[in-house]
């Protein structure tokens, strides 16, 4: 689902670049945990993966789709259809309440997603009326997740998703997360900081210097 080349990035006036030769697969279905120190480019290596920057140079494909050809509208598709974003900030549309936000993806790729199993094991139901500003962090990262679910991706790209939650919603997350890779063959891509997390997940990277191990 996700190949990733000799991927390289530095940034304008660094010395050394933040990602040298990085090479990475996931395999549908596959869940891989990607840690590191902070700075160490773990957030850079995601939003190039998901096409929101370039690299200097090297390969990404997503489900066989090769993103260097790829214009920014072309990219910004590939992302609508193929690609569920769980970053750190939200993202969350102010004007539109959860069951809108929600579902906001999906009908933008043309599906119809059933919200209610999902907002369930979110703990959302009762929250589908309401506007972000009217929840608190938590709740707003588990809208957050909950729109990228629905859309019901190829490719999970995960930045520290249960990092606002207490640790059994953090649980609950990570089991919805891992339950899509396995009934839907979705790979799932995402970064934690908590050991106990990386240990769950079928394979583990580690990211230092600007290298994978």
């Amino acid at each position: 689902m996700l190949v990733v080349e000799d991927l390289a990035k530095t940034y304008p006036g660094a010395t050394t670049p933040v990602l040298d030769g990085v090479s990475l697969s996931v395999a549908a279905g596959e869940t891989v945990a990607l840690t590191g120190e902070s700075g160490s480019g773990k957030s850079t290596l995601l939003h190039l993966v998901a096409g929101l920057d370039t690299p200097e140079h090297g390969r990404i494909a997503v489900g066989g789709a090769d993103l260097a050809p790829l214009d920014d509208a072309g990219r910004a598709a590939l992302r609508r259809d193929r690609i569920g974003l769980v970053f750190q900030q939200f993202n969350l549309i102010p004007s539109l309440t959860v069951e809108a936000n929600l579902a906001f993806q999906a009908r933008l790729a043309g599906r119809t997603p059933d919200l209610g199993p999902l907002a369930a094991r979110l703990g959302l139901s009762d929250l589908m009326r309401r506007y972000p500003e009217e929840l608190s962090g938590g709740q707003q990262q588990r809208v957050a997740i909950g729109r990228a679910l629905a859309a019901a991706p190829g490719l999970i790209l995960a930045d520290e998703p249960t990092g606002n939650l207490d640790e059994a919603t953090g649980d609950a997350v990570l089991d919805l997360l891992m339950e899509l890779a396995e009934t839907t063959g979705a790979a799932l891509l995402m970064v934690t900081h908590s050991e106990r997390l990386a240990a769950r997940l079928s394979r583990r990277v580690h990211l230092s210097r600007g290298r994978l191990t």
